[in-house]
């Protein structure tokens, strides 16, 4: 009996003594785990999660869009959070389109971002880009892209008439113009027009015998052009329509061809100028020097030779007719002052042109056909 008894009493205090030596490890293991902080970034880089911050939504769409057309897109993003550097933009997978500015034109309003890209409508099936934004953190801390998958728009093309000059825009003005003497057949009429939400250069005249653009400031917002359209010298008018955006229909625009005498001088002074006010200076200047001639007569003052003089020399100097240079051999002959202008003749070799007229760098000239044309300074070879 007492030997069962001290068996018995053996093997209960080894299962207790064992139950302790767990407990111990058990406390012992949270301690270690609780003085070992959490890793994060090692959690991501095992995971290969990033964290999403950026939310993307369409704002504003247009319902539809004309051949064409330029057009804005405005797409909402919504950043969870509050300091960072920029949202950058990649597009992707667009079809029949065109983007306009490189950098979108952004709103804020607290955490909310408004991103307005421009498009061109090139073809009559559009897909807008997948518009993949990724968020610059001042720690260069990653965090997951955001895609926003394109829309397909629908587009409409243009039933225009004959007379349609490619221009669709929400305004389109001539802010002036001018019509020379090109040749025994035809006249020229170069004018400056301006334009908004328009792609100005794609401006193209039906009817014309040439045509060109002379200087174009593009901008899809507003836009400036200088175009030339070389015409029968039959034509009254020069009549073209645009489409306007804002009124949604069809607009005619005239130009009247008077026939100046006088050759076109710079772009920015393409109206006509009256030469008879030349004449009148001359006249007033010649009485003048009349009037102080016999002055002199009768007061036997010879200061007032002064008022004879001037007058003089200024009449001599405007009535003195053109003169005679020379222009190198392959010289290119410009419809305008223009430095990327149009050359609408090149000199087959050295020889002498009438010279009518000068601004800085150029000279105009007079050709054999009569046509009147400008040279660079530098085509002169006396230069």
């Amino acid at each position: 009996m007492i030997r069962l008894l001290l068996v018995w009493l053996f093997l209960y205090s080894a299962i207790f003594a064992n139950v302790d030596d767990a407990g111990q490890d058990i406390n012992n293991a949270a301690n270690t785990a609780e003085a070992i902080p959490y890793d994060e970034s090692s959690a991501e880089g095992k995971s290969g999660a990033l964290e999403k911050v950026i939310y993307l939504s369409y704002e504003n769409i247009p319902q539809r869009v004309l051949k064409g057309e330029i057009f804005k897109v405005t797409i909402k993003a919504v950043s969870t959070v509050k300091d960072f550097v920029d949202i950058t933009y990649e597009l992707t997978n667009s079809e029949g389109l065109k983007l306009l500015s490189d950098f979108p034109s952004r709103k804020i309003d607290s955490n909310n971002y408004y991103e307005t890209f421009y498009f061109l409508a090139t073809s009559e099936s559009i897909r807008l880009p997948d518009f993949k934004a990724t968020l610059l953190d001042y720690n260069n801390k990653r965090y997951e892209t955001t895609t926003l998958i394109g829309d397909k728009l629908n587009v409409i093309s243009l039933n225009p008439k004959s007379d349609f000059s490619k221009i669709i825009a929400d305004s389109f003005e001539i802010v002036e113009y001018k019509t020379t003497s090109y040749d025994a057949t035809y006249n020229i009429v170069v004018f400056v027009a301006t334009a908004t939400n328009s792609n100005i250069s794609a401006l193209k005249l039906n009817g014309v015998f040439k045509q060109g653009v002379e200087s174009v400031a593009d901008s899809y917002l507003n836009s400036k052009i200088t175009y030339y359209a070389i015409i029968d010298k039959g034509v009254e008018t020069l009549e073209f329509s645009y489409f306007n955006l804002v009124k949604n229909r069809f607009i005619q625009v005239k130009i009247p061809i008077i026939v100046n005498d006088d050759s076109v001088t710079t772009q920015s002074d393409l109206k006509p100028k009256d030469q008879s006010h030349e004449m009148l200076k001359m006249g007033i200047a010649s009485i003048i020097a009349i009037i102080a001639f016999l002055v002199i007569l009768w007061r036997k003052k010879y200061i007032y030779l002064t008022f004879i003089i001037i007058p003089l020399i200024y009449v001599l100097y405007t009535g003195t007719p053109s003169r005679e240079i020379c222009i190198k051999e392959g010289a290119g002959i410009y419809l305008l002052p223009v430095a990327n202008g149009t050359i609408f003749e090149t000199t087959p070799s050295q020889y002498s042109l009438q010279k009518e007229f000068e601004i800085k760098g150029w000279a105009k000239v007079q050709l054999k056909d009569k046509k009147i044309g400008w040279v660079k300074d530098e085509d002169i070879c006396s230069n």
